[in-house]
């Protein structure tokens, strides 16, 4: 009895040894995606209006690095306060600790390098090499154009800068520890031709990390199986909404859309007549930044549009709101 209480001590001893060195390993020696490049992003008015494109309309980065005024509908950016950061996605929201948007004007960021910024964007690992969390989707970032990579940078860098201290993030245990295992390398693509309508919706569909929100999600990990079948939960302070179903179902997703109707979907958000309405503490929000994507392209939305017509129907059947 007493060797087999020793063998089972020293099992245990063991798991402890190999939890411990696999806990120290994570947290020293990852995330392990390289240094950033040594690179200088020349500032060609090219390239900082093809950045402003994708980052206000496309990717959105001004999205969640700005402050949204969430007393108006689909929390429009508050002006003058473009990329100066602040906004929270925290436990109430469904995530594993709380997250804050960084100031990415010239006063949070003129330090960093274009390389360590573009290790950021693409990568997910930060300046001094700790792993972002990706509510940014910087595994999509990864996937894309070098050169847009390039222009996005070119326009971040004509931010006027905000001076706006911003806390740092705290991830819940065990995510605390499990966050430097998330960075990958990038897997840098190519821009298609805009002549390959369907290649460039896809393109802009990674871009706009659409999956991301119309996705199920449990625990924060995607649901296999469930991608742009909607029904992510945003927890809001009148109630949870869900995200739509945007599959070629014909019955619970956008099947019986016509290309027109999607189009006008964004744009009437564009329209100089249109202004967000108020929306009162017990009355229905949306987490999509509406305003923003209104002024992606018509072409470019006409792209998303085909290529989200070549995806496989999902049945799936979300609530729009319910409130508290």
């Amino acid at each position: 009895m007493k060797k087999l209480f020793k063998i089972i001590g020293i099992v245990l001893l063991l798991c402890v040894v190999l939890a411990v060195a696999a806990g120290f390993y994570v947290k020293m020696a990852l995330p392990n995606v390289g240094d950033a490049p040594k690179l200088t992003v020349e500032r060609t008015p090219a390239r900082i209006e093809r950045g402003r494109y994708l980052a206000n309309h496309v990717n959105v980065c001004m999205d969640c690095h700005s402050t949204r005024d969430w007393s108006l509908f689909a929390g429009p950016v508050v002006a003058g306060d473009m990329g100066s950061g602040g906004e929270i996605f925290n436990q109430e929201m469904g995530f594993p600790g709380k997250f804050i948007s960084r100031n990415i004007t010239p006063y949070g960021i003129g330090s960093w390098s274009d390389g360590e910024l573009f290790r950021a964007i693409t990568t997910g690992v930060k300046k001094n090499g700790n792993a972002i969390f990706p509510v940014m989707p910087y595994h999509a970032y990864g996937k894309m154009d070098q050169e847009d990579i390039y222009s996005i940078i070119a326009y971040v860098r004509t931010l006027k800068p905000v001076k706006k201290d911003v806390p740092a993030s705290e991830a819940d245990f065990p995510v605390s520890i499990l966050l430097n295992t998330m960075p990958s390398k990038a897997t840098l693509g190519k821009r298609p031709s805009e002549d390959d309508v369907v290649a460039t919706g896809k393109y802009l569909v990674n871009a706009a990390g659409c999956v991301e929100c119309h996705s199920k999600r449990e625990k924060g990990d995607m649901v296999p199986g469930s991608e742009f079948g909607g029904g992510q939960e945003f927890k809001l302070p009148s109630g949870t909404i869900t995200s739509k179903n945007i599959s070629p179902d014909i019955q619970t997703g956008i099947g019986s859309w016509r290309e027109e109707a999607f189009v006008k979907r964004f744009k009437i958000y564009r329209d100089s007549n249109y202004i967000a309405h108020k929306v009162g503490p017990k009355d229905m929000n949306t987490v999509m930044p509406w305003s923003m994507y209104s002024g992606m392209r018509e072409n470019d939305l006409k792209a998303i549009y085909a290529y989200l017509r070549t995806l496989e129907p999902k049945s799936n059947v979300v609530p729009k709101f319910i409130p508290n």
